[in-house]
């Protein structure tokens, strides 16, 4: 398999969701240009509207960020920082939470959705602007879930080759 190296115009037009599918299917089935990522990091960087420094995304509306003082965070694209990244950021976002049959049948057609008595949805908004960042279907009453806390030494020194330190 040969290896391919993509434009960073490429790589926006796959964030965006308007690359042809074949391109697409291409991209998935080969061997990964070594510096893809940080193309990916740079046109994500061009959209926000703060120069903190993306490290890795969490979502399309969530990141975390190195701050010019080094402080790294979780971040929303509206600028909403929830805080250290080792910390569930959920704590600090809206939640709304569906727990009856009539929340549900706002966005599931009938017998689709869960029995509330078993399970609820709890809906991550930004405090900010309101953007949905995340759901979590969960048995009630169970505590919020802190789905990732990524090792970002390991990341960026033993899978990226480089250092994520401000002054690298």
């Amino acid at each position: 398999m040969t290896r391919k190296s993509y434009d960073k115009g490429t790589i926006a037009d796959l964030v965006d969701g308007v690359l042809p599918w074949k391109q697409v299917k291409d991209m998935m089935s080969s061997y990964k240009d070594p510096d893809r990522f940080i193309k990916y990091l740079e046109v994500l960087q061009e959209r926000v509207p703060w120069s903190d420094r993306i490290l890795l995304p969490l979502g399309p509306h969530l990141f975390i960020v190195q701050k010019e003082d080094g402080r790294i965070v979780t971040k929303s694209r509206s600028g909403f920082e929830f805080g250290d990244y080792r910390k569930n950021w959920k704590l600090k976002a809206r939640i709304f939470v569906r727990k009856t049959k009539e929340q549900y049948r706002e966005i599931y057609t009938e017998m689709t959705h869960a029995d509330p008595e078993w399970m609820e949805m709890r809906e991550f908004y930004d405090p900010l602007d309101g953007t949905l960042l995340d759901i979590e279907t969960v048995p009630p009453a169970y505590p919020l879930v802190h789905s990732f806390e990524p090792d970002l030494d390991t990341f960026y020194t033993q899978w990226l080759g480089r250092s994520y330190r401000n002054d690298n």
